[in-house]
């Protein structure tokens, strides 16, 4: 018998059916030679200090660091979770091979590889690997297994990136708290949250020290035109006022025009993170809240795996395009002009070299009509940028006229769109722009060399500006690029070897900053609280802050999933590098950090999830559970009742992310 693992109930079903494994089972299906059964997430996890050694269970400064000679890893503390294990391991103990069909990315190969090892599997191994859940996909995925062998390396990244957390965050937190954390709070650090918050407090501190200073600019009109000085804005305005003096009352004389055509190129497919942008930005949504999105567009089989961090496909993709575009049906009216032309096959969109484990987030041809009205936001994203990839370059054309006044420079730019191209895809619906597919024209009228006329100068005052706060948008654009702002996309490609975080962990980061009161939202701005500012302040180690040291750890665990980094090298730098963030740790000076209060949703939350854990005759449970008040604010919490979920607004009650999973909590509008 063979026994299939997927990480979903959800995915399993989908994979039994196609297989033939039809008789459902406790905590499996059976059928065709298969059993087909589910973990839900991670069911393991690495053991806690005190089960390495009883004297680390008592926070004390003198135990530190903690430093396991061998990590071990547990089943995690839930009744579910180990009937669940149970059913597995009995499975595993009777069978002729298994076939990992865990999600094909570095958490999913790790989940399965630590139910296998605390499951003591001896039997061979292949890994299903594919990039979306179509029925399609499946049956390919099966004919052509791969041995677990050829993920080594990727198993070693992810249990590299789960001890450095554990080593780095068990450590720095337990310090950190016993010095600063005033009996009151447990000050959390972390090896990606950390330096995220350090952007943040920087960011705030930048505008909160900034004074505007004024500065001038000569400007002057002619024929309907905004001509500027060349030489700039001017710092003192006495220096700008004897320009403006120097051109009153003399004309203005056309010297040069110049008109240059050129292309612009479609925006590059969706990665992860690109799509959190676009959708913080168009539509409001958290990065927590469109990941959950687009892997619920995965699971239901109409866009491909979405947690990726390249936006190329792979060549073998590319017949498979015309397949694609046929199943999306409410898109063929953009499809028209593409009828009877070979698709064209840019190195910008095909490009194996850029392409690792997944490609770029794209539709995958397959109609769904249960998608609800968010879902089909983000689709409707991620098809118009597949569909605008094989449309022709915009072409535009840029007139750039100068202009002399009594030897003064100006300079005048139109702009104009000669023919459309991608830019079509978008013209139905203009609210579907983002920033990189908005283009705004600017006409110019039509100049002559040498023609002269009066104008109107001014010298218009201004006021420098701070830099913007942080939303969630550009929180995630920095993130990618270790700190660093960068506009052009060919240069952010190159940047996110030395990003901080994984594009599928940095939506749970800015959650846990949140839960951590580190920082609160206004509106879309994000800002840190004074507890944040306070705890950053406090920490005066690189090592724990700096998000360019953090991008250059992120690229060895990079280079550790492509075999050209040794990953005992790499925990061999970490247990140093923990060992001198405590000796840092222990020189910072003394100071006492503001530790904000729990808000309202977080007293609600701690109180309902200790009620749970009440026997279920408790009749107090039911009191309570009646007496809550569920409001908007709760969207985003932790479920009260599995405590793995996330409260969802549905269309007439609240519920739980996990529902899938058999999580039956509600509570009506």
């Amino acid at each position: 018998m063979i026994v299939c693992i997927a990480e979903k109930p959800s995915v399993a079903q989908d994979i039994a059916r196609i297989i033939g494994a039809t008789q459902r089972k406790e905590g499996y299906y059976e059928g065709n030679g298969y059993q087909v059964t589910w973990t839900f997430g991670h069911l393991c996890e690495l053991k806690e200090p005190h089960e390495y050694k009883a004297e680390w269970k008592r926070w004390s400064e003198g135990v530190l660091p903690m430093i396991p000679e061998r990590f071990g890893i547990k089943l995690k503390d839930d009744r579910g979770i180990e009937k669940q294990f149970r059913i597995i391991e009995q499975l595993y103990r009777h069978a002729d091979g298994i076939v990992n069909c865990g999600d094909a990315g570095q958490e999913g190969e790790l989940i399965q590889r630590w139910v296998m090892q605390k499951a003591g599997v001896k039997c061979p191994v292949q890994r299903l690997w594919i990039s979306s859940l179509t029925e399609e996909a499946i049956r390919n995925g099966f004919e052509h297994l791969k041995p677990q062998t050829e993920f080594q390396h990727l198993y070693e990244a992810g249990l590299c990136r789960a001890i450095g957390d554990w080593l780095l965050g068990m450590n720095a937190t337990r310090l950190y708290t016993l010095r600063f954390g005033q009996n009151k709070s447990v000050l959390s650090i972390g090896r990606v949250q950390t330096p995220t918050l350090a952007m943040i407090v920087k960011r705030q501190l930048e505008i909160k020290n900034f004074k505007p200073e004024p500065f001038w600019e000569l400007k002057t009109q002619y024929r309907d035109t905004t001509f500027s000085a060349i030489r700039g804005r001017f710092s003192q305005k006495e220096e700008g006022e004897d320009f403006l003096k120097k051109i009153i009352g003399e004309e203005l004389v056309v010297t040069d025009i110049s008109i240059k055509k050129g292309f612009e190129s479609s925006p590059r497919l969706y990665d992860l993170t690109g799509l959190q942008v676009d959708c913080n930005k168009k539509f409001g949504f958290s990065a927590e809240e469109t990941l959950r999105l687009i892997q619920s567009l995965y699971e239901k089989k109409v866009t491909t795996y979405p947690r990726v961090d390249t936006t190329y496909l792979s060549d073998d993709i590319y017949p498979k395009v015309p397949t694609i575009m046929n199943g999306m049906r409410n898109y063929h009216s953009f499809m028209d002009p593409l009828k009877g032309k070979k698709l064209p096959k840019s190195k910008k969109v095909f490009d194996n070299s850029k392409v690792t484990d997944h490609h770029a987030i794209i539709p995958t041809g397959v109609e769904n009509s249960t998608l609800t009205e968010n879902e089909r936001k983000i689709y409707d994203l991620v098809a118009r940028r597949f569909i605008a990839a094989f449309y022709p370059d915009c072409k535009i054309s840029t007139t750039t006229v100068l202009a002399s006044i009594s030897d003064v420079e100006f300079k005048a730019t139109g702009k104009q769109i000669l023919s459309s191209g991608w830019r079509a895809v978008y013209e139905s619906d203009t609210a579907l722009e983002t920033d990189t597919e908005r283009y705004e024209e600017k006409v110019l009228p039509n100049f002559e060399k040498g023609e002269r006329g009066p104008h109107a100068p001014e010298l218009v005052e201004r006021m420098t500006t701070p830099p913007k706060p942080y939303t969630e948008a550009t929180l995630l654009r920095a993130m990618e690029t270790a700190g660093k702002s960068i506009k052009k996309e060919e240069l952010r490609e190159v940047m996110k070897e030395n990003g901080i975080g994984r594009p599928s962990t940095r939506a749970a980061i800015i959650e846990t900053l949140y839960r951590r009161r580190y920082i609160r939202k206004e509106r879309k701005s994000i800002s840190a609280t004074q507890m944040g500012i306070d705890l950053i302040e406090t920490i005066q180690d690189d090592l724990l802050k700096s998000p360019e040291l953090t991008g250059q750890w992120e690229k060895k665990l990079r280079e550790i999933e492509r075999g050209t980094y040794s990953a005992t090298q790499f925990l061999n730098d970490l247990k140093q590098m923990v060992q001198q963030v405590v000796v840092n740790g222990r020189n910072t000076s003394y100071r006492i950090l503001t530790i904000e209060e729990q808000n309202r949703i977080e007293k609600k939350e701690e109180s309902s999830l200790s009620s749970r854990k009440r026997k279920k005759s408790d009749p107090q449970k039911e009191k309570t559970k009646k007496k809550m008040k569920i409001d908007d604010n709760w969207i985003g919490q932790t479920c009260p009742k599995c405590g793995k979920g996330k409260i969802l607004k549905g269309h007439f009650a609240y519920g739980c992310s996990e529902w899938k999973n058999g999580c039956d909590w509600r509570a009506k509008f």
